[in-house]
C-alpha cells in the first residue's frame, strides 16, 4: 500500500502547489481538497512522528488543513515554495498542540490500541453487573474470616503472609480459610 501512495505521489510531480494554493487564498475549496488527496498521508505521517499518537495526528492534520484554508492568502511564493509552506503549517500545528498537551501522561500508541479494542459493549457491560452481583451475592454466604482474606487478596493486593500478620492468625490457618472460601465461592457461582 505504502509504494503504491508512494508511487502515486512521485507520478504526480506536475502537481501544483502554489497555484492551488492561491486558489485557496481566492476562496476556492476544490483547491483544497486537491491539496489534501496529494498530501494527506504524507502530512500525516510528519504529525505522527512529531505527536507520537495516532488520533492526536489526525487531529493536528485537521487542524493544519483549517489553518491552510484561513491562511493560504498569507503565503508569499518569494519566501519559500508552496509545498514546503503546507509542511510547516503542520509541523508548526503538530509542535503546538503538543506542547498545549505536555503536561498529559502519554501512553504508547500499542497500548491505546489495545485498551480501545478491549472496551466493553452493552452486552459486556451488562453481563459484568449481573457477574458482579452473583459474586457479592456469594460472598455474603462466607463467614466473616473467608470473606476478609479473600477480600485482603484479591481486592488490596496482599500475600498470605501478609493477611496472616494483618489478622494475627498462623499463615496455615490463613491458607485453609483462603482455600475453603475460594472453593466454597467456586461453588456458589457455578
Amino acid at each position: 500500500m505504502w509504494k503504491a501512495n508512494l508511487l502515486k505521489h512521485m507520478a504526480d510531480k506536475n502537481f501544483d502547489y502554489e497555484e492551488n494554493l492561491l486558489a485557496c487564498a481566492r476562496g476556492d475549496y476544490a483547491a483544497l481538497a486537491k491539496i489534501y488527496e496529494q498530501e494527506a498521508s504524507w502530512l500525516l505521517g510528519v504529525a505522527l512522528r512529531i505527536v507520537r499518537r495516532k488520533e492526536l495526528a489526525h487531529e493536528v492534520l485537521h487542524d493544519a488543513f483549517i489553518q491552510i484554508w484561513l491562511k493560504s492568502s498569507g503565503y508569499q511564493p518569494t519566501l519559500g515554495s508552496a509545498r514546503g509552506w503546507i509542511y510547516s503549517v503542520v509541523r508548526h500545528r503538530a509542535i503546538h498542540i503538543l506542547r498545549a498537551g505536555a503536561h498529559e501522561i502519554r501512553e504508547p500508541d500499542s497500548q491505546v490500541d489495545a485498551r480501545a479494542s478491549e472496551d466493553p459493549g452493552p452486552a459486556d457491560v451488562f453481563a459484568e453487573k449481573r457477574n458482579a452481583q452473583a459474586l457479592h451475592r456469594c460472598l455474603d454466604v462466607l463467614d466473616e474470616q473467608k470473606r476478609h482474606c479473600i477480600l485482603l487478596a484479591y481486592v488490596d493486593g496482599y500475600t498470605h503472609a501478609e493477611i496472616a500478620s494483618r489478622l494475627g492468625h498462623p499463615l496455615g490457618t490463613v491458607k485453609a480459610w483462603m482455600r475453603r472460601g475460594l472453593l466454597l465461592l467456586r461453588e456458589c457461582l457455578s
